[in-house]
């Protein structure tokens, strides 16, 4: 019987991921042009820091109502399947935006979708007690879509010199299959909560509330960085292809190192291992303070591959560590959380951005170490 039932949980992980996958293809089909999409249509750094912050925050608030009315409703799976969809929709209409203001709203309203996430990593965290794998096999089924969208779009652009709006709507387009693995997904109504949302939020470990404010703190550097980092990686080049292909660099390694990371954590613990990953961000945000040459800028995109792999897996798995019984309330502070830092995160990076990038990488630098001392008082086993 136990058996069965971890079979069950596993092919749910699996069709999970699936979902993702697909939609993973689209959405890395399209976060990697969007820099250069703002600058055509005439926007500068403060519109990408902005689109950067708004991107995390808009779709962290989602999140959060719904994991929340995830955890009242007893059931999860519609949720998903609503925001997947949602999501769709809303890609589709930003291959339609004719000034950089009107793709930040359509992208800003493609975040409501993301209410899926709090109810899915619930989903994920009840399938066993090894977080770390499990949420780390979501997370490369997840990336292996992300490789494949990347590379699509290289091709895309490279091949055919596809304009950015057609890579839109065939983003859009793959996006829609993601709704096919959610039918299959069997889910058992849970046990409603009943509290209400503040009262849910007060019942919340303290342990886990400090854990999201140095996640937050984390975040105000950590908050879409790649899009800067890509700015500059074409600075350096010249070149919108070799940012790209970083990027896919940067997506593969993440996409390797999610599962390995992740039964790390299980076995020495989330603390440690999450201070390798701030640590190694230190080291990117300090190697763009120097960096001018096009192989260390392939070397600091793999080094955020691995940062990005530590940081996105254990920290969602040490949310499902604390959370108790309220998993998508917890899952949804987590991430609204994060993301109306983002929003702070992006918009102050952004304007520093237009004193200079130094300026800018140097801020970071300074908020991981800020971040690392605050994760270090963490005591272990918390």
């Amino acid at each position: 019987m136990a058996r069965k039932k971890r079979n069950g949980s596993l092919r749910n992980i699996k069709l999970l991921g699936g979902a993702s996958l697909f939609n993973e293809i689209g959405s890395e089909m399209v976060s990697p042009i969007l820099p250069f999409y703002i600058t055509a249509l005439g926007g500068g750094g403060v519109a990408i820091g902005l689109l950067s912050g708004l991107r995390e925050g808009f779709s962290s608030l989602f999140k959060f109502f719904g994991g929340w009315f995830s955890d009242k409703l007893g059931k999860r799976n519609p949720i998903v399947l609503f925001g997947y969809f949602f999501s769709v929709i809303f890609k589709f209409l930003m291959g339609i935006a004719g000034s950089w203001q009107l793709l930040v709203g359509f992208i800003s309203f493609e975040r409501f979708g993301k209410l899926r996430d709090a109810p899915r990593d619930a989903m994920i965290s009840v399938a066993s007690k090894k977080h770390g794998r499990d949420f780390g096999l979501h997370r490369l089924i997840e990336s292996i879509g992300g490789i494949i969208g990347i590379l699509l779009v290289v091709f895309l652009f490279w091949k055919f010199e596809l304009g950015f709006k057609i890579i839109i709507f065939i983003a859009a387009g793959i996006s829609a299959f993601s709704l096919i693995p959610l039918f299959f997904v069997s889910e058992k109504k849970t046990k409603p909560v009943k509290e209400g949302l503040v009262k849910g939020l007060k019942k919340l470990d303290r342990r886990l509330k400090y854990f999201i404010f140095v996640v937050s703190i984390f975040t105000l550097a950590n908050f879409g960085l790649y899009m800067f980092m890509l700015l500059r990686a074409q600075e350096i080049t010249g070149s919108i292809i070799i940012p790209m292909i970083f990027y896919a660099l940067f997506t593969l390694t993440y996409a390797f190192f999610a599962i390995p990371f992740g039964k790390l954590s299980d076995k020495i613990g989330r603390k440690k291992v999450l201070l390798m990953g701030y640590v190694l961000f230190l080291l990117v945000t300090l190697g763009f303070v120097f960096s001018e040459n096009v192989w260390l800028l392939a070397v600091l995109f793999l080094i955020y591959g691995v940062v990005y792999a530590i940081t996105d897996t254990n920290q969602r798995a040490y949310v499902s560590d604390l959370s108790g019984e309220l998993k998508g309330t917890a899952h949804g502070l987590y991430y609204v959380s994060i993301g109306l830092v983002s929003v702070i995160g992006g918009l102050i990076a952004g304007y520093l951005w237009e004193i200079s990038y130094t300026t800018m990488f140097v801020y970071l630098s300074g908020v991981a170490i800020l971040a690392i001392f605050l994760l270090n008082l963490i005591k272990d086993g918390s």
